[in-house]
């Protein structure tokens, strides 16, 4: 169980921060870019949420559960698997949430019409918010796989699976918001030239 009583503690004034294992890195290491960048994507799919929560209540129930799923997949990023016995058993992302949101991608697929083009990120504000949060998650799976490079590090092969996921639902949420499609604001190649 969680439990906040006092916010700052001053332990990483010294630039570092501790892992869930208690081990401590430096604010700068990658793990810790890894899972700062899917709780920036979480704060970025929040504020999505300020457009879509009465909206399109379906989707923001979706957004809902992949918020939690995201400080899941901050829980599984911060605590690395070392081998050692941390005396608890560490919170991990499994198969079954990113099927869900294979599912959930699925639904809201059927009520597009296929594109014949890219899409500009814009429309409503609401796709502009999922946008965003999609290339905010982007960057976060990109932190991942450059971490699980490293022989010496492990991440979670479903993890990455999984924010790679959430980034598809994104795009296809904010198609979504931009009136099932009808409102996307397609790339024209050339069209400034």
């Amino acid at each position: 169980m969680v439990k906040l009583n006092k916010i700052y503690t001053r332990t990483g004034d010294d630039g570092t921060t501790g892992l869930g294992s208690g081990e401590r890195r430096l604010k700068s290491d990658i793990r810790v870019e890894a899972y700062g960048t899917v709780d920036e994507a979480n704060a970025c799919i929040g504020m999505a949420r300020v457009h879509t929560g009465t909206s399109h209540p379906e989707l923001d129930a979706m957004l809902n559960r992949i918020q939690n799923d995201m400080f899941d997949l901050g829980a599984d990023l911060s605590t690395p698997d070392t081998g050692k016995d941390l005396g608890y058993e560490p919170l991990r992302i499994i198969a079954s949430q990113t099927e869900r949101v294979e599912t959930d991608i699925d639904t809201l697929n059927a009520r597009l019409q296929p594109l014949k083009s890219f899409v500009l990120n814009g429309g409503s504000p609401a796709a502009a918010a999922l946008h965003l949060a999609r290339t905010v998650a982007r960057r976060a799976e990109r932190l991942m796989v450059a971490l699980a490079q490293d022989p010496a590090e492990h991440v979670n092969r479903e993890g990455i699976r999984y924010i790679n996921r959430v980034s598809d639902l994104l795009f296809v949420a904010a198609r979504i918001a931009n009136d099932n499609g009808n409102a996307d604001v397609l790339w024209v190649p050339g069209k400034n030239r």
